[in-house]
C-alpha cells in the first residue's frame, strides 16, 4: 500500500468560526442547499458528530460519483479542526483503499482565517495513482469550501 501525502491552503476574509460551523458541523446541511446540482444529501449513518461518526454523501445524477462514506476520527471546536477518513464509495475509485483528511481553519488578517486542508491517499496494493485524479479531487474539495465561503460572506450573519 503506497501513501500520497498532499497539502493545500487557501484565505478567506471569512472567521475561522463561521467556516468551521458552517464547512464541518452543518455541512449535511448547508451542502446540500448549496450545491444541489451535485449534492443530493448528507446523511448521519451513526452518531451525531463526535469522533466514531460515519456519514453518507449522496451525489446527483450528474456527478460522475454515487456516494461516499466518511468517519469523524477527531474533532476540536476550540482549535477549528477536524480529521475524517473516506472509508467507503465509488469515489475512491477501486484504487484507494481509504483517503485521510485534516481540516484547519486558522485565524488570518482582520477577520479572516487560511484553510489548511492535509490529505493523504492510501493507494490498494500494486496499484498507482495518476497525479490528475489527485489534483480532481484537490479541486472538488477547494470548490466546496469556495462556493460555502460565498456564502458566509453573502449572510454575514449566517454561523455567528
Amino acid at each position: 500500500m503506497g501513501v500520497i501525502k498532499v497539502s493545500q491552503s487557501f484565505r478567506t476574509k471569512v472567521t475561522p468560526s463561521r467556516m468551521f460551523k458552517a464547512l464541518i458541523l452543518d455541512s449535511h446541511n448547508l451542502c446540500p442547499q448549496l450545491m444541489f446540482s451535485s449534492i443530493k444529501s448528507i446523511d448521519f449513518l451513526q452518531g451525531k458528530g463526535e469522533p466514531g461518526t460515519i456519514k453518507q454523501m449522496n451525489f446527483t445524477d450528474a456527478s460522475p460519483f454515487n456516494y461516499v462514506k466518511h468517519r469523524i476520527d477527531e474533532m476540536d471546536e476550540e482549535k477549528f479542526m477536524c480529521k475524517y477518513t473516506f472509508i467507503e464509495g465509488d469515489a475512491l475509485m477501486d484504487k484507494l483503499d481509504h483517503i485521510t483528511y485534516e481540516v484547519k481553519f486558522e485565524p488570518y488578517g482582520f477577520g479572516g482565517c487560511i484553510c489548511r486542508i492535509t490529505s493523504e491517499y492510501y493507494t490498494k496494493e500494486n496499484v498507482e495513482i495518476k497525479e490528475e485524479d489527485i489534483e480532481l479531487g484537490k479541486d472538488r474539495a477547494i470548490g466546496m469550501y469556495e462556493v460555502v465561503e460565498a456564502y458566509l460572506l453573502a449572510h454575514p450573519h449566517a454561523y455567528n
